[in-house]
């Protein structure tokens, strides 16, 4: 693939980034690449994150429908997706240039929210869809079917729909496994149940899940990689499956998935 058009996307929560971003547009036009600040159009080539994890989800749903590599330079503080430290950001590019880097393609899960009078356009999310209680001051109750097979009534503070690839985030402080992104899976993670047994499921990808309130309840909200996006009442369906694109993840040929576990989590290494 020749690099002719590259997009950078920075955080805007201080001036580091904006200068870093600048500064590679100078360094890609030396090599003849276009690069362009803050904007995705569908001839570009690859797209660079300068921030943190938080940034590059912010981005996913659009990458992924438009086909467009992403690649994650982590200017933030844990960065599983932005694996590429801001320091080795140029031999990265010069990697992706001369094409040595791999391109992991990476599960996305879609969701809408359906109910009598409307149905709402689906929403792409790469780590997970939550459903939250929010400010409501008791636990809610969830029944959730798998295809059309009813799976439990979840009494608990939410709900987490998860891809391998958010396994790692909301879904591990939940209680749930980590799953190696290479599966095609999808985790129901249920958020300080009520019942002990309740525990998360594996779901292979093809499964159609579904969840809806039992009881009169109101402004639950549904996240997705997130962000707030809908408000649910009983009267709503929220269907979850997964999406027809995935998200075309850059990863270092440096570093093993469980290289990245270790350092990021402060898992124990050989004795």
């Amino acid at each position: 693939m020749k690099i002719q058009k590259v997009g950078i996307i920075i955080k805007h929560d201080s001036p580091e980034p904006q200068r870093i971003g600048e500064e590679m547009v100078t360094w890609l036009a030396g090599q003849g690449i276009l690069g362009v600040l803050d904007r995705i159009t569908a001839d570009m080539d690859i797209l660079v994150i300068l921030g943190g994890d938080g940034t590059l989800l912010h981005v996913a749903d659009q990458a992924s429908r438009l086909g467009i590599p992403v690649v994650g330079v982590n200017l933030g503080s844990l960065g599983f997706l932005t694996e590429f430290a801001v320091e080795n950001r140029y031999e990265a590019l010069e990697n992706i240039i001369s094409g040595q880097l791999a391109i992991e393609d990476r599960l996305m899960l879609k969701a809408r929210l359906r109910n009598d009078r409307i149905t709402t356009d689906w929403l792409y999310a790469l780590n997970d869809v939550v459903v939250s209680k929010g400010s409501v001051d008791r636990l809610i109750k969830m029944e959730t079917w798998a295809d059309d097979e009813f799976i439990a009534s979840y009494k608990a503070d939410g709900l987490i729909f998860s891809t391998p690839t958010g396994s790692t985030a909301y879904n591990l402080s939940a209680g749930g496994p980590i799953i190696h992104p290479g599966m095609d899976s999808i985790m129901v993670t249920p958020i300080c149940p009520f019942m002990l047994e309740s525990r998360p499921v594996l779901l292979p990808s093809a499964t159609k899940l579904s969840t809806r309130l039992a009881g009169r309840v109101n402004d639950v909200k549904v996240i997705v990689d997130g962000r707030p996006v809908w408000v649910m009442s009983s009267k709503d369906y929220l269907e979850v499956e997964v999406a027809e694109k995935t998200l075309r993840l850059v990863a270092s040929s440096h570093k093993g998935y469980f290289e990245i576990l270790r350092s990021k989590l402060n898992w124990g290494g050989r004795s």
